[in-house]
């Protein structure tokens, strides 16, 4: 596989939803069976939000919520599991973090299940002492 073929953009507007779905259910346990609908309105609410392609294929995909200067908040960073390990999640963070709305952000949060090595490498760091939660009954 050629990593120098892989193209990152972030133009959300270009974004088949059905191959974010798809990948989404593929690679990403936390996100399996999200509605068409609700992404949407994710995406439709976030920026920046990046995509990676290997030619017309979706491969990557993150995207953040921020005012833009003081808090950030980068969510949904996937790899399709048959291109992970190439460098190519560390290229969507950075390019997340390197975004105009993102570059002047003083504090960026995420949240992660598995990878918190991944994001320490980054420059992230374990915070346990601002992670709050409401969870809402969707019906």
């Amino acid at each position: 596989m050629k990593v120098q073929s892989i193209r990152f953009c972030d133009r959300s507007g270009d974004l088949d939803l059905l191959k974010l779905q798809a990948l989404l259910n593929k690679s990403a346990f936390w996100a399996i069976d999200r509605q068409i609908e609700d992404l949407k309105i994710a995406l439709d609410r976030s920026e920046p939000v990046v995509c990676a392609w290997d030619n017309d294929k979706l491969i990557g995909f993150a995207r953040a919520t921020s005012d833009g200067v003081y808090r950030a908040t980068i969510w949904d960073v996937v790899i399709d599991c048959d291109y992970q390990r190439l460098g190519l999640g560390r290229k969507l963070v950075e390019t997340v973090l390197s975004h105009p709305c993102m570059n002047r952000v003083e504090r960026i949060y995420l949240t992660t299940t598995h990878q918190q090595q991944f994001y320490e490498r980054l420059g992230f760091v374990t915070n346990s002492s601002t992670t709050m939660r409401l969870d809402r009954v969707r019906e």
